[in-house]
């Protein structure tokens, strides 16, 4: 059987394993998949369950729960030899090892796109994987605890103060989201007022949300303002030490939470541990095809023998837009991960693979409950409306139907009841209570013992 090896569980490498189970013949090919996380996760939710819309375990997808016929491996892979088809694996347990193969699929996906600026490593958050999105959430809840017993004042504020780093669809939504939330929670703390909020967007380019057109980016901007965020357009965060904020535009402020959303970088085992060719970016030139090219740059399609890749790693042509790549959104990887699995099972029965080419569905975004913006070229629908559209999209997007209906429950449930607002941040330390009482027995001292005396006339 021909060895199919897939790098990375996120959208483009689930959609593709998922997509090889249902179209491979018994005995036609041996699929493995390589991730350190067990599952993949549906990135566009993370936003709400920041703000306890959508439960947590609902967005990750196990992978072995749905690819029966994959061999899934728990581990990174470090280094790619693709000249004798070979990858070097870090199990989560156990020493490394080497795994060859005959086809090679790379959708490892980017990595969270960081800058030397003082205090991110100490102090930021980023909003890539469900762990983060749970921890903002506690750490909100948690912060309206701890000022509600705090007079008015510059640490009151501190606690109740976000500052959300980068425009993107990411940062817009959740700052959105969690401007929503915290709105609602005033309503549970009467020793807190709204003026005790602060929520800063802070962005590096003049507009945010660059998918869509000036004027709906613009609107956006309006409505965070209007619910009493502070957008920041053409400024830089200069310094967040301490947890005390500093913009390029002389704004100074404290912040307990900090969420950096500003963008992605290259795979470091694409960019940095391969011999596969690379373009500038640190990603795989691919032809439209999906198959990893060798000199997409210059315009050539000679392709690189038995490697695939699709997603956030791969430079992929836009065929609706001549000239341009596709830009690494969920919709493409999606779609490319399906066209992938159909693509690699005509290549192994010797028909051609087929170019990807897609026809946008419009861009949609949710700006806190009730609240969202909707484009399709020059249609745009705002409010209520659009934040429909947003749930009815996701939620016919999120795969397996399992999730569909649990998403749907906890949507319905929030409705009648309102949001989940208990703060599980202890589960960030779940041995600190053992451990404290522990530490609290005294283990009483064991009492000396009394030697017997002997009787030497005997």
């Amino acid at each position: 059987m021909r060895r199919i090896l897939i790098i990375g569980g996120g959208y483009a490498g689930f959609y593709t394993a998922w997509g090889l189970e249902k179209r491979l013949r018994r005995g036609e090919a041996e699929v493995t998949l390589v991730d350190p996380r067990p599952y993949m996760t549906y990135q566009p939710f993370l936003p709400e369950v920041t703000a306890g819309s959508v439960e947590a375990r609902h967005v990750a997808v196990a992978l072995r729960g749905h690819l029966h016929r994959t061999k899934i491996i728990a581990g990174t892979v470090t280094a790619i030899h693709h000249a004798d088809q070979t990858v070097r694996v870090r199990p989560l347990e156990g020493p490394d090892r080497e795994l060859s193969y005959d086809t090679i699929v790379i959708t490892a996906g980017a990595v969270t796109r960081t800058i030397a600026i003082p205090g991110i490593a100490e102090n930021a958050i980023g909003l890539k994987h469900v762990e983060e999105a749970v921890a903002i959430r506690d750490r909100l809840l948690t912060a309206f605890e701890r000022a509600s017993n705090l007079p008015a004042g510059p640490r009151r504020r501190a606690l109740l103060t976000v500052t959300v780093v980068g425009g993107g669809f990411t940062g817009v939504e959740a700052t959105g989201e969690l401007l929503s939330l915290a709105t609602a929670l005033l309503k549970r703390y009467p020793e807190l007022s709204f003026e005790d909020l602060a929520f800063h967007l802070v962005e590096a380019t003049p507009r945010i949300l660059p998918e869509v057109t000036d004027r709906p980016g613009e609107w956006v901007v309006r409505d965070l303002e209007r619910r009493g965020a502070a957008v920041h357009l053409n400024t830089r965060l200069v310094s967040a030490a301490g947890g005390h904020v500093k913009l390029s535009d002389g704004t100074e402020y404290d912040s307990e939470l900090l969420i950096w959303t500003a963008g992605n970088a290259a795979n470091p085992v694409v960019a940095s541990h391969t011999d596969l060719p690379i373009d500038a970016r640190g990603m795989l030139p691919v032809r439209a095809d999906l198959r990893v090219a060798l000199r997409q740059a210059q315009g050539a399609d000679e392709i690189v023998e038995d490697a695939w890749a699709a997603g956030d790693n791969a430079a992929v042509p836009d065929l609706a837009v001549p000239g341009s790549l596709t830009v690494p959104n969920a919709q493409h990887a999606v779609r490319q991960g399906r066209l992938l699995a159909a693509n690699l099972v005509a290549d192994l029965r010797g028909r051609s693979p087929k170019p990807y080419k897609h026809h946008s569905l419009g861009v949609v975004a949710t700006l806190g409950l009730g609240r969202g913006i909707f484009q399709w070229r020059g249609l745009v629908i705002k409010g209520l409306p659009a934040w429909l559209m947003h749930r009815g999209y996701h939620v016919l997007a999120v795969p397996t139907w399992e999730r569909k209906i649990r998403v749907l429950l906890v949507w319905l449930a929030a409705f009648f009841f309102g949001r989940d607002t208990v703060s599980l941040i202890a589960v960030q330390h779940p041995r600190q209570a053992f451990t404290e009482a522990a530490e609290s027995i005294v283990v009483p001292k064991p009492a000396p013992t009394k030697r017997k005396e002997v009787d030497h006339a005997r």
